[in-house]
């Protein structure tokens, strides 16, 4: 990043960050009850992968509203994550006051990288 932009997407903090979150939603989800496998631990699973996967995809579109279209999707699985988190809470399934730490820090970002891609639409 010698001109101060990512050149890749692994270079975003928001992607280390989102990154992260996932592999800790992947070990809150493994000790979920085996009658979770195909419910909660796999939709759970699947919207923590969709918040890094569209910031990836984002990142090579060409045109701002590309990259919003596919940051806004982030920020929508990163919704549904949340609820997730709450769910599993109000079911005694784990701790997630960390992931719930984790998960605004990722929104805290997300929502600041769309606005700076907004502003040039």
């Amino acid at each position: 990043m010698a001109d101060g932009k990512a050149s890749k997407f692994e270079d975003l903090i928001v992607w280390q960050k989102a990154h992260q979150f996932v592999l800790e939603v992947y070990k809150l989800t493994a000790i979920f009850p085996d009658s979770e496998k195909y419910g909660l631990t796999s939709q759970f699973r699947r919207a923590a992968v969709s918040i890094p996967a569209n910031i990836a995809e984002g990142f090579r579109k060409r045109g701002t509203k590309d990259k919003s279209r596919f940051y806004n999707i982030a920020q929508g699985s990163l919704a549904e994550c949340r609820y997730y988190l709450i769910l599993a809470t109000d079911l005694d399934y784990g701790d997630c006051k960390k992931l719930l730490y984790d998960l605004d820090e990722v929104q805290r970002l997300l929502d600041a990288l769309v606005n700076t891609i907004n502003k040039r639409i």
